[in-house]
């Protein structure tokens, strides 16, 4: 996609498209607007109940922005479920600057010194557009979800956009929603002024578990 860059890409993101590759390896990208989109509810996101207890013995140090770069290198890696990712050479590069930008971030759970979990995506207005995520660590990927919406709520965020629904995610309460109801969503929350950094970074895990709802 010549000349394609990070304002693009922005552009894509409000107007409800994003890109992907057919693979790691190879050099172009497309774009994706699919018929039914994974959204995450902010309000009555659901963490499982051993989940939550996770989260509250704070097993893993949570940092922001840390290590974006790695956190998407981690994400493009293969994986004993996953041999191949869409993450090419032009998407790392593309992220990259979105990072600079101050559109993309990244949610890290480390253990001691070693990344063993998170996730990255891109902010826009309220809406938070969730790309990939990665997991070396049992629930690391996901204790990282659970920090990213009490962050996006703690923000002033309204849309969690997930892409494509999978077991993963529907134990959260994630739903697939028509594409116009999905555009018509993101319409609403680009317009709005969010802060990603509003939640201090040293928030542990029950003031996050409250912070989401989910005192019990």
């Amino acid at each position: 996609m010549p000349g394609f860059g990070p304002a693009d890409l922005l552009d894509c993101y409000r107007s409800g498209v994003f890109p992907m590759a057919d693979s790691a390896d190879d050099p172009s990208l497309y774009l994706v607007d699919p018929p039914v989109r994974a959204n995450i509810p902010l309000e009555g996101f659901h963490v499982p109940r051993r989940l939550r207890r996770t989260v509250r013995q704070d097993r893993f140090t949570i940092t922001i922005n840390r290590d974006f770069h790695q956190v998407v290198e981690l994400c493009a890696a293969p994986a004993p479920d996953r041999e191949n990712t869409w993450i090419n050479r032009p998407i790392r590069w593309l992220y990259g600057e979105l990072f600079e930008m101050g559109h993309a971030h990244s949610i890290e759970c480390r253990n001691g010194d070693d990344l063993v979990g998170g996730l990255y995506g891109v902010s826009l207005g309220g809406a938070f557009f969730g790309e990939s995520m990665f997991s070396r660590a049992t629930d690391a990927s996901k204790v990282a979800l659970v920090h990213l919406v009490a962050r996006l709520k703690t923000g002033g965020f309204t849309l969690l956009d997930a892409q494509f629904m999978t077991d993963h995610l529907s134990q959260f309460g994630a739903e697939e929603v028509p594409a116009e109801i999905y555009h018509a969503r993101l319409a609403q929350a680009v317009v709005l002024e969010a802060d990603f950094h509003k939640l201090p970074e040293e928030a542990d895990g029950a003031y996050v578990l409250q912070s989401i709802g989910q005192t019990s």
